[in-house]
């Protein structure tokens, strides 16, 4: 018998008995520990389900809005969240972030990670104190180039600050199906830390290069674009999730769409936006219980396809 949940109906039906998602125990019950990947240059464990502002922070001064944003941060360090994703392609996503770490003053519960976006080969350096100083942190955990803009002489640039400690990880981006085949040369070359690409259960190019590849070279993966921006949540949320979708460890779509990338062992995090504290919970709810193996993982991408 198929299950009808749509994002909202699941945080209703556990209102209605009593429980609430926004109890941070709940998912830390016993036997109930968030799910880590090992970075694999570090080993240094990271939750599997991150937050990316993309669109979402972009909200300039609004202070309604920044109190918002701030609240759906706050949601995922109570989680147990910690790596968060920006850019100054952004917008003004720096700046609210900034402003939300400084509300919340937790700025030492962040795992920072950053982009250099800049034509300029020589800005990487300044470009990365601009971000800083918004942020209100001393460095970056992990400073990528974004959509390989000016890759070659960013990334040498990134290479000298890793070694003087000015960041700790070093990662290129690209969000653009039709880069995969640079994206894989720059990989072959290395070294990088992080990998940041496009995945999710209707996205999966990357399936026969770039993760593979990434688990040979030994590289830490950030899939973005989990929800297609939303369009899955478009697409699918009215119809039914699959009877067996306990069975892989998903109550409700966002974890559904969640827990197919991160249960691909090449995947190290997901990074979700969201301008929602509801829909920041129901995301975090990934971050929790059984992951599906690879033959429910098959299931759930031919289940997508077929609706």
């Amino acid at each position: 018998m198929a299950i009808r949940w749509s994002r909202r109906q699941f945080l209703a039906a556990l209102a209605a008995t009593g429980l609430s998602l926004r109890v941070p125990a709940l998912m830390a019950a016993p036997g109930q520990k968030a799910i880590t990947r090992a970075i694999p240059s570090s080993g240094e464990s990271l939750p599997v389900i991150g937050m990316g502002t993309w669109r979402t922070f972009n909200v300039g001064g609004d202070e309604q809005l920044v109190a918002e944003r701030t609240r759906v941060l706050k949601t995922f360090f109570e989680w147990g969240g910690t790596l968060v994703d920006s850019s100054p392609m952004y917008g003004s996503a720096d700046d609210v972030m900034g402003e939300a770490l400084d509300s919340l003053d937790a700025h030492d519960k962040v795992f920072s990670a950053n982009k250099i976006w800049a034509r300029d080969g020589s800005a990487t350096g300044e470009q990365d104190s601009t971000l800083r100083r918004k942020w209100g942190i001393e460095r970056f955990d992990l400073q990528q180039i974004h959509n390989l803009l000016a890759w070659e002489s960013h990334l040498e640039t990134l290479k000298q600050m890793k070694a003087d400690g000015d960041i700790r990880y070093l990662g290129i981006t690209t969000s653009h199906g039709r880069r995969h085949s640079d994206l894989a040369r720059i990989m072959e070359q290395g070294p990088l830390d992080f990998v940041q690409l496009t995945y999710n259960v209707l996205d999966r190019e990357a399936e026969q290069r770039l993760l593979p590849l990434a688990r040979e070279r030994g590289i830490a993966v950030i899939a973005n674009r989990p929800f297609q921006g939303g369009n899955l949540f478009r697409r699918f949320q009215s119809e039914s999730l699959p009877g067996w979708a306990e069975e892989a460890g998903c109550s409700n779509w966002a974890e559904f769409f969640l827990k197919f990338i991160v249960s691909h062992p090449a995947v190290t995090c997901a990074i979700p936006a969201t301008t929602r504290v509801e829909h920041m919970e129901e995301n975090m709810g990934a971050l929790y219980g059984r992951l599906p193996d690879e033959q429910q993982r098959r299931r759930m991408a031919d289940y997508v396809a077929g609706l």
